[in-house]
C-alpha cells in the first residue's frame, strides 16, 4: 500500500503517546520502539498465526535496527486471555529474566494485546510496552486507550488492569493477510465509532464502506485514523471510563453476553458480536421511544450491508434464552449493584449511558427479538 503515515496523539499528561497509522511501519518499527527500550532488549509477545506470517519480518527489522529480540508466541484465539494463559505468559518472561527496563511488545490481535499488556501492567509491578496490532479490529479500538485483560468462566475481560502503552504501530499492511471475517469483524468497531457520537463520519462509510472492506487504501487510512481519533479524544477525557468513555462500549453489553453463551468461541467473533450488539442496542433504544425507529433501521442496514449479523437470528446457536442473555448483562463491568447499564442511542452518532434498564421491558424485547424464554 502507498501513502503517508498519520500521527494521531493520545493526551494523558506525563503517559501521553502517539498512535501512528500507515503502510510500512513494521520495517521502520525499530527507530521508533527504540526510544523505549533504553537498554536495546525487546521481548516480542505474538500468538503463532502473526508469528508465521509477519514474524521473520518484523524482528528481523528490530535486529537490523540494532536492537536485541527475544520471542514468545502463544495460541492464536481467545482460549489464550485466561488465568491459565497469563500465568504461562507471565512464567515465560520471568524464564527470561525481564526487568524493569525491558520493553514488551504486543504483536497481533486484540487477544494478544489484551494478555501482554495485563502481563506487562503486572509482571514486577508494571513494565513498559508498545502496541502493534495486526487485525483491524485491534487498529482501530483494543490497541488504544490502555485497557488490558483476560476472560474469566463468569464474563470477558472482568480481571484487568488500566496500562498505558508507550506507543502504538498500526501498519496497515498486515491487514492485507487477514481473512474477510477478520475484516469486517474489525469494521463493526469503525462503524461503532459512527453511531456513537459521528453522524457525519457514519453517513461517510455508508458510501464508503465498501472501499474500506476491500482495503483500499485511501479509504482505508481514513476510516481507521478517524476512528482512533475519536477514541483518542475521548480516552484523553476519560481514561478510567467513569464518564464518556462507557460510550465506546455501545453494542458490547449484549454482544459480550452473546459471546458468554457461545463459549468466546469460532462462531462469533468479537466484532461480530459488537455488530448484532450495535443493531440491538439501536433498536431497543427505538423500543423505549429514545430514537426514531429509521435510525434504527439505518444502523442495522449499514451492519448488514457489511455482512456482519444484524439481528439475533443471525447468530449460530440462536435461539437463545432471553433469561440467560440478561444473566450474563447483570455481570457486565457497567452493571452496578446488579442493576443493568446499558449504552443506548438518542440518533445517529448521538449515544447516552442509561442506568438501571428494567429487565422485564428487555425481556420482552429479547423475545421479540427470537429468544427464547
Amino acid at each position: 500500500m502507498g501513502g503517508q503515515a498519520r500521527t494521531i496523539a493520545v493526551g494523558l499528561g506525563a503517559r501521553a503517546y502517539d498512535v501512528v497509522v500507515g503502510p510500512g511501519l513494521l520495517q521502520a518499527a525499530a527507530e521508533r520502539i527504540a526510544p523505549f527500550a533504553p537498554r536495546g532488549r525487546v521481548t516480542v509477545v505474538a500468538d503463532t498465526t502473526v508469528a508465521g506470517l509477519h514474524g521473520q519480518r518484523f524482528t528481523g527489522a528490530l535486529e537490523a535496527g540494532g536492537l536485541r529480540v527475544r520471542s514468545i508466541t502463544i495460541p492464536p484465539g481467545e482460549g489464550s486471555k485466561s488465568f491459565e494463559g497469563l500465568a504461562s505468559l507471565t512464567d515465560q518472561l520471568l524464564a527470561l529474566e525481564l526487568d524493569r527496563g525491558d520493553l514488551l511488545v504486543a504483536f497481533g490481535g486484540g487477544v494478544v494485546g489484551d494478555l501482554a499488556g495485563f502481563a506487562a501492567a503486572i509482571y514486577k509491578r508494571g513494565i513498559d510496552f508498545v502496541q502493534i496490532p495486526t487485525t483491524l479490529l485491534a487498529q482501530v479500538d483494543s490497541s488504544v486507550g490502555g485497557k488490558t485483560a483476560i476472560d474469566t468462566p463468569r464474563g470477558k475481560n472482568l480481571v484487568g488492569a488500566f496500562h498505558q502503552p508507550r506507543l502504538v504501530l498500526a501498519d496497515l499492511d498486515t491487514l492485507s493477510t487477514l481473512p474477510t471475517r477478520e475484516i469486517r469483524a474489525g469494521y463493526a468497531e469503525v462503524l461503532k465509532y459512527g453511531l456513537l457520537g459521528d453522524a457525519r463520519f457514519f453517513a461517510w462509510l455508508e458510501a464508503n464502506g465498501a472501499g474500506v472492506l476491500r482495503l483500499e487504501p485511501a479509504a482505508l487510512t481514513e476510516a481507521v485514523a478517524r476512528s482512533i481519533e475519536m477514541k483518542a479524544e475521548i480516552v484523553a477525557e476519560d481514561e478510567r471510563e467513569a464518564g464518556r468513555r462507557a460510550l465506546l462500549n455501545l453494542g458490547h453489553t449484549f454482544g459480550h453476553a452473546l459471546e458468554a453463551e457461545t463459549d468466546y468461541g469460532d462462531a462469533l467473533r468479537h466484532g461480530e458480536a459488537v455488530a448484532v450488539g450495535c443493531a440491538l442496542a439501536f433498536r431497543f433504544s427505538a423500543r423505549l421511544g429514545l430514537c426514531a425507529p429509521a435510525d434504527a433501521e439505518r444502523a442495522a442496514a449499514a451492519v448488514a450491508a457489511a455482512g456482519l449479523p444484524s439481528r439475533i437470528d443471525d447468530v449460530p446457536g440462536a435461539p437463545f434464552s432471553a433469561q440467560r442473555l440478561i444473566a450474563h448483562m447483570g455481570q457486565d463491568k457497567k452493571a452496578e449493584s446488579g442493576a443493568i447499564t446499558l449504552v443506548l442511542a438518542r440518533s445517529i452518532g448521538d449515544a447516552t449511558v442509561v442506568k438501571g434498564v428494567d429487565r422485564a421491558v428487555l425481556r420482552d424485547f429479547l423475545l421479540e427479538e427470537g429468544c427464547a424464554a
